[in-house]
């Protein structure tokens, strides 16, 4: 039985319809797909080469400072970069939202509204083409999908301005913390700093992405189970191609030897980008749409209905403070 009350039969013979899977995936291939990421975190902490190294392109240069006296970025300076990438056929439209400076200021208070307003700008944009008399066949989607929050390899515990912060962003976006530069911790201090984190979180009851559903099987279940048990990822990002055994390798030399990105011994990195790009880049962006932005465009529509109600005047749909 496929549905309640409805009986699943087989056709006595081939019909045809099950080509409807590669029908709609060459409409898509045509189409293309929209992935936004915004990246949060402190100045210094390898944001963009984090990011040029997942995607294996050069797609954002550094904000960091280059000379010790130069001043440093506002965290009010958000920076939208926008590409297109191809791989094997299908192309990818990769906006990057860049927040440089996050947190570095003397005083902090309220540093992360304008991250969340522009979170929520995205969705107002969007509800505002949905309602719209004569709305485009296919909406432009700048809906932030994931945040990735860099957290300072410290070894400590979280400052209180992060988990501030990550309860903020998980309000409105799917939040994916990493500790940026590992390789500064030794492996037992690495284990030691994740156990700190994933505890803090749990005590501050902040959640984050992936989350379970029902459509979710047990295969789905498990693998969301062993990406909660790996958060934070502890990453080291690299453009540069170090040799190792005579093969090039992105990575990183120091004194001490060289750290290899995508060796598993080294770092999470692999394990972050397969769970971004691999395994959970579809479900980053439903979960956009059906929890982030439909919470966000009931609160709206339930506004503008009440103001209707009243007699006031429709407003168009703005971010909830």
């Amino acid at each position: 039985m496929s549905q309640a009350g409805t009986e699943e039969i087989r056709a006595s013979s081939y019909v045809g319809f099950d080509s409807i899977t590669s029908q709609i995936e060459k409409k898509l291939l045509k189409r293309g797909f929209q992935f936004n990421v915004i990246v949060v975190g402190q100045t210094g902490l390898g944001k963009s080469t984090l990011i040029n190294t997942i995607f294996a392109s050069h797609l954002i240069d550094s904000k960091g400072r280059l000379e010790a006296d130069e001043p440093l970025r506002q965290t009010t300076d958000i920076h939208p970069v926008s590409h297109v990438i191809s791989e094997n056929g299908v192309r990818l439209r990769l906006n990057i939202v860049d927040t440089p400076g996050y947190g570095d200021q003397i005083n902090n208070e309220n540093c992360w509204d304008p991250i969340v307003k522009y979170i929520k700008d995205q969705h107002s944009a969007y509800l505002r083409k949905e309602l719209t008399a004569m709305r485009d066949k296919y909406i432009t989607d700048t809906r932030i999908h994931c945040a990735l929050f860099f957290i300072n390899p410290t070894g400590h515990s979280l400052r209180p301005i992060d988990i501030i912060v990550m309860k903020k962003l998980s309000e409105v976006v799917n939040v994916v913390p990493v500790i940026a530069k590992s390789d500064s911790l030794t492996p037992e201090e690495r284990d030691n700093f994740k156990n700190k984190i994933r505890a803090e979180l749990v005590y501050h009851n902040i959640r984050l992405y992936p989350f379970d559903t029902e459509e979710f099987d047990e295969e789905e279940l498990k693998h969301n189970d062993v990406i909660r048990s790996m958060i934070p990822f502890a990453v080291v990002g690299s453009e540069r191609n170090v040799i190792i055994d005579g093969k090039p390798v992105r990575g990183r030399k120091n004194r001490w030897g060289v750290v290899n990105v995508e060796d598993e011994r080294h770092c999470e990195f692999v394990y972050l980008r397969d769970f971004l790009l691999r395994t959970h880049l579809q479900d980053l962006i439903e979960t956009t749409a059906q929890i982030h932005y439909e919470a966000f465009r009931s609160k709206q529509l339930l506004a503008l209905k009440e103001a209707s109600s009243a007699g006031a005047r429709p407003a168009q749909p703005t971010p909830a403070a």
